[in-house]
């Protein structure tokens, strides 16, 4: 085999062994553009589920507070109330998950 061609599979086999030692050793290559953008993406639509289910949330308590002050049963008042908490806790962790990314 001629010389250069024996360095070149050299150095191309020692770059590729480099590659992969860093991806064994839990290193990993720095995150390009995609990767930046896919991430406030990512934020961005946890953080506008979360303003959704909070204004769900008020809505919800809106209607209990309306039931409660005119005559309507008692169970469909903690039903808005418990349905404006699932929604609260939606919102929370929503944003959480962004804070997260």
């Amino acid at each position: 085999m001629p010389a250069a061609l024996t360095s070149v599979t050299r150095a191309s086999s020692d770059a590729t062994s480099g590659v992969l030692a860093g991806a064994a050793s839990g290193q990993s290559a720095p995150p390009g553009r995609f990767h930046r953008f896919w991430r406030a993406v990512k934020q961005l639509f946890h953080e506008v589920t979360g303003a959704m289910f909070a204004i769900l949330a008020l809505v919800w308590i809106s209607k209990a507070f309306r039931a409660w002050t005119g005559d309507v049963a008692r169970w469909l008042i903690a039903l808005a109330i418990v349905i404006a908490a699932i929604f609260t806790f939606y919102a929370i962790s929503s944003f959480r998950r962004a804070q997260e990314l």
